[in-house]
């Protein structure tokens, strides 16, 4: 039965497609061949509709507490915006901007203004594929086609085709997206040669197989990432990869550095054209004061200063790409850990325990990249990947999925919170079998209990009631069981309801803004109230959360 387009509509197909596109991940993963194969489109593309998924949610639990839905302008636009700000990589820089394009069609016809022109649900959604399909051209510097970009122009020919609803109008894009898909090794010569057909227009399908799923009820078929197409001939279309960019042959630059910018529209026509003379892969979107700017350069921190003459860069990441000459090789060990941490006090803690650490802020994931470059700057034959948040498991099975094609062997240990990866790094021994090392330090992560405490942001419901603005919340293994006032009285409460279950050692690391006393208080509480337990603090720095425990 056919939906209406509608913001349930826009609800369901975040879900569908962020469900979509985890399952075919991995496969997406291994078919990003160019401009460096890193491995990591498909993955890029998962976290970039994770961003949008959340912006969605958020925009929901907004209109909860009046009783009313958001209206279909609010959850595209909440959509769009999410995947702006999340995106990751070219490829999901320039979903971001596709959804862009969508939502200026989609808001005007759901203004309340008698404005914008009444075509109905199918006509606006044919303009919104239309209008998706041209910004992202006008997104990336140097368009070419047989990429994402071909992709997303035949999806808007097949829709302005069809006749009928918006369910069908979505279904005739998919398929004529998926037409597209399969003829893209015959356009691109290292797809043809790989075998494979383009990455980026893959995770297009998967996305508006989504959407015509959420607004047909049906299930799409899965995506064919075998070329079936003849290949193309010597001499044929410039070499590109899954961004759309024009690429040249060869090794290409060093590092991929993203950022968000805070900037006007003329300052963003020069930055563009400045970044432009610096590498190559360039793609702006946005608008309205904000963008997402993506480049491959030699130069990243020319790159950077770009953006600080054109506005105000933030959100950065720069990651190396594998493949780029060292002037000299480091010796190999036989060993090392590689751990996540917020906060750079438990950055200065992992690295004095032996780990390479990859320090990230609250709110700001690495990416797949930026962990293979950590597994290769421990330069060891065996690695052991501690993700420390259950938010990264796609991102760290990625990156040890591209760490093991290079002949690492990387061993993912399922760490949910900074103190389980404390406990994991407490019994690891290089001097045994990696194997060994590997089940004990899976088993002290997993015999760790973790809880955080948080300041809620804004009213909403959670397992443990209704909180507000301010509250203080426990979280106790990633689910809401303590609303307080006071962090103190709720760590206490939270540090009491998990030892009552029993435990030998509490763990405690502290935020830079905690009140000084926190930590002696709460040690002196577990003394008192709970008899051969230890306890030890340690100092998490700034852009840790305000309080971890770990009881084992």
């Amino acid at each position: 039965m056919p939906y209406p387009l509608d913001a349930a509509a826009v609800r369901a197909w975040c879900g569908l497609a962020l469900e979509a596109l985890g399952r075919e991940r991995e496969r997406i993963d291994a078919i990003n061949v160019y401009p460096v194969a890193d491995g990591d489109t498909g993955t890029n593309l998962y976290l970039t509709l994770e961003s949008a998924t959340r912006a969605v949610e958020a925009a929901f639990d907004g209109h909860a507490s009046t009783g009313t839905a958001p209206r279909l302008a609010d959850a595209i636009g909440a959509m769009a915006h999410g995947a702006l700000i999340g995106a990751r990589g070219n490829s999901g820089t320039i979903v971001a901007q596709l959804l862009r394009g969508m939502t200026e069609v989609l808001t005007a016809g759901d203004e309340p203004d008698g404005d914008a022109r009444d075509d109905g649900p199918a006509e606006a959604l044919r303009r919104a594929l239309r209008r998706a399909a041209a910004s992202t051209y006008e997104a990336v510097a140097h368009p070419v086609e047989g990429t994402v970009l071909t992709v997303a122009t035949a999806a808007a020919d097949a829709a302005e085709r069809a006749t009928g609803d918006a369910a069908t109008v979505a279904r005739a894009a998919h398929d004529g997206a998926r037409t597209a898909l399969k003829a893209t090794p015959g356009q691109l010569a290292v797809l043809g040669r790989a075998g494979v057909v383009d990455a980026g227009g893959c995770g297009l399908v998967a996305l508006l197989g989504a959407l015509a799923d959420a607004l047909s009820g049906e299930v799409s078929a899965p995506v064919t990432v075998r070329a079936d197409a003849p290949l193309p001939e010597a001499g044929g279309p410039e070499a590109t990869g899954a961004d759309g960019c024009a690429a040249p042959d060869g090794g290409g630059p060093a590092f991929e550095v993203i950022y968000l910018l805070e900037a006007g529209d003329s300052a963003v026509a020069r930055l563009r054209t400045r970044l432009d003379g610096l590498g190559d892969s360039l793609v702006v979107v946005g608008g309205d004061g904000l963008w997402n700017v993506h480049v491959h350069v030699d130069d990243a921190g020319a790159a950077v200063e770009a953006g600080i003459e054109a506005g105000r860069p933030y959100r950065i990441r720069i990651t190396h790409f594998a493949g780029t000459p060292r002037t000299k090789e480091p010796e190999m060990a036989a060993r090392a850990v590689v751990a996540v941490v917020p906060g750079h006090g438990l950055a200065g803690l992992c690295a004095e325990a032996g780990a390479t650490t990859v320090s990230v802020r609250p709110g700001e994931p690495p990416a797949s990249g930026e962990l293979v470059q950590a597994i290769r700057q421990a330069h060891a034959r065996e690695v052991m990947l501690l993700p420390n948040d259950p938010e990264l498991r796609h991102t760290a099975a990625a990156a040890a999925e591209q760490a093991r094609t290079e002949g690492v062997r990387v061993a993912l240990i399922p760490t949910r919170s900074a103190v389980q990866g404390i406990a994991a790094l407490a019994v690891h021994e290089p001097g045994r079998s990696f194997d060994e090392d590997v089940v004990a330090m899976t088993a002290a992560a997993g015999a760790t209990r973790y809880a955080e405490l948080a300041v809620a942001e804004r009213q909403s419901w959670t397992m443990a009631g209704v909180c507000q603005a301010g509250d203080v919340l426990g979280l106790i293994d990633g689910d809401v069981a303590v609303i307080g006032a006071d962090l103190t009285a709720t760590a206490m409460t939270v540090l009491d309801r998990m030892l009552s279950a029993g435990g030998e050692m509490v763990t405690l690391v502290l935020g830079a803004d905690v009140p000084d006393t926190l930590g002696e208080r709460l040690e002196r509480h577990v003394r008192e109230r709970h008899l051969a337990v230890d306890t030890v603090v340690y100092e998490g720095g700034q852009y840790a959360v305000p309080l971890l425990i770990g009881v084992e």
